[in-house]
């Protein structure tokens, strides 16, 4: 008898020790759980580096995005992978060089899908290590994969390719459909109501902003003459779906409220969440709320604007508990324009204000303005502040997050810059080839190298920027001259034949076929 009541004690002390290595256990597991960052992706759009506080502008109030960008980590060479949206955003979602996907140029807002279902991406990546994902604002990477049919379910797109949920428009502001999506669908639709849309030819007795000037709130310059939509001419036909289209002036407010809401609804698990908002793309639309209040048009205000936005937004963070875990990456598709379609007061009341800040060029074009963006990354108690000079690219945040989140994994051309991102190295990338209208070009070190491109247009008219093709090669310093006024192609032919044979290395000799004329839409 002794030894049952023995061997039951053995037996239960075993048990309970087993139970307690379980229990330590499910705790360490959960513990790695909640440690894992939230990660949060800020993607303005079309903002230039000159055009906030944190990197020198003083004639536009970006309070709120300043106190994040001063709190983190600043990167004075932060690259979006392409001076023009569509290929920029693709290699950010998919760690892949744009330049390899012949689709990947600035799409029409019927397009289909460029992101294949099967391919690895960022959202796919954090989606296996346990995140919810998220998109709300822009996608402009296509839907579908033919003639969609806005009346139906829109598949595949962003809930095919990682995202768990998406609230988006197709395309852009300034193209139709002018209708939100979630998740495939489109919201208010009425089914008596049905959307057409067309790219080719108007639909039979609806106005235009070419023929009917006296509609119009906002008027043309170039390439919006289409359908008229709340009184803004855009880029394409459309008919139908008047329950379901936007207000352009309530965009801004609509996605905030959708990111904060995503925000509460997954705050229990990592999440992530792609936030791309629409300004200052046009058609500048700001709220009666911020009308006037940076004294530079529409264009100014827009960035007054979304600077409030992001603001509200990172109180959420804070009111709901996150924020000291929440990984914030801040950026912009591609450099800035003024006019680039509108008549909207943007070339006569910018004053004083540079939204280049002494670069040269803007979106479209080759040089640094273009591509050279608005980049830091904020890490409460994890990155501390300081600015970075490390070459670092949007394309690289899949490969460097997954290190970030200890799991590891190169994502098609992304390099682990995460010590670089984390301000633990201020070295990033070594080299990084960049795009426009896909023309490319290679940063390497502090120096740029522009192939020829004989006989193409070396500056878009209608936008007043210089796109950096010229009929010889370009050498630039870019330490020394960061405005890019010296070529130094003809004076350092050994550089020259260095930077030349490292791009040949990545694009071949071949890399002028497949050049596509230059298009501003």
């Amino acid at each position: 008898m002794k030894q049952i009541l023995k061997l039951i004690v053995v037996l239960f002390f075993a048990i309970s020790c087993q139970s307690k290595k379980e229990t330590k256990k499910d705790s360490i597991a959960q513990q790695e759980i909640v440690t894992k960052p939230n990660v949060v992706v800020i993607y303005m759009d079309d903002l230039g580096y000159g055009d906030v506080g944190f990197n020198g502008a003083n004639t536009i109030q970006t309070p709120n995005i300043d106190k994040l960008a001063n709190e983190g980590l600043v990167f004075t060479n932060g690259y979006a992978s392409s001076a023009t949206c569509t290929p920029s955003r693709y290699a950010l979602l998919t760690g892949k060089y744009p330049w390899k996907e012949k689709e990947a140029k600035i799409l029409p807002g019927t397009a289909s899908l460029i992101i294949s279902p099967e391919q690895q991406t960022l959202p796919k990546m954090l989606k296996q290590q346990g995140y919810h994902t998220g998109i709300v604002g822009k996608w402009h990477l296509g839907l579908g994969a033919g003639n969609v049919d806005w009346n139906q379910h829109v598949s595949p797109g962003p809930n095919e390719v990682g995202f768990d949920e998406s609230y988006i428009m197709a395309a852009t502001q300034d193209r139709v459909p002018t209708v939100y999506i979630k998740n495939g669908d489109v919201v208010n639709l009425d089914p008596n109501d049905p959307i057409e849309v067309s790219y080719k030819e108007n639909f039979k007795g609806q106005p235009t902003g070419k023929e009917n000037p006296e509609l119009l709130k906002m008027k043309w310059h170039h390439g919006h003459n289409s359908s008229i939509i709340n009184g803004i001419p855009r880029i394409g036909f459309m008919k139908g779906g008047e329950k379901a289209k936007w207000v352009d002036e309530d965009m801004a407010d609509h996605f905030l409220a959708k990111a904060q809401d995503y925000v509460k609804r997954h705050k229990e698990q990592p999440f992530f969440l792609y936030y791309a908002l629409q300004q200052p793309h046009v058609p500048r639309t700001p709220h009666s709320r911020f009308v006037g209040k940076s004294g530079m048009g529409p264009r100014g205000d827009v960035i007054v604007e979304a600077d409030w936005i992001v603001g509200e937004f990172i109180k959420t963070l804070e009111k709901e508990g996150v924020l000291e875990n929440t990984l914030i990456v801040f950026s912009s598709d591609n450099g800035p324009v003024l006019n680039d379609g509108y008549y909207d007061d943007a070339v006569e009341k910018l004053g004083n204000h540079d939204p280049k800040a002494g670069f040269r060029g803007g979106k479209y074009s080759l040089f640094e303005a273009g591509v050279r963006v608005p980049f830091f990354t904020y890490w409460k108690g994890k990155i501390k502040p300081g600015v970075s000079d490390a070459l670092v690219c949007q394309m690289d945040l899949a490969t460097s997050l997954s290190a970030i989140i200890g799991n590891p994994t190169t994502v098609a051309d992304g390099e682990d810059i995460s010590n670089a991102l984390l301000g633990e190295s201020n070295t990033g990338r070594e080299k990084l080839i960049i795009e426009a209208n896909t023309r490319t070009a290679l940063r390497k070190g502090d120096w740029l190298f522009i192939p020829p491109y004989p006989g193409m247009v070396k500056e878009y008219e209608n936008v007043n920027i210089e796109v950096g093709s010229d009929d010889v090669a370009q050498l630039y310093n870019l330490k020394k001259d960061k405005g890019q006024q010296q070529n130094l192609a003809a004076s350092n032919p050994k550089k020259l034949a260095e930077m030349q044979a490292a791009f040949i290395a990545e694009r071949g000799e071949n890399y002028f076929e497949g050049i596509e004329p230059l298009v501003l839409h």
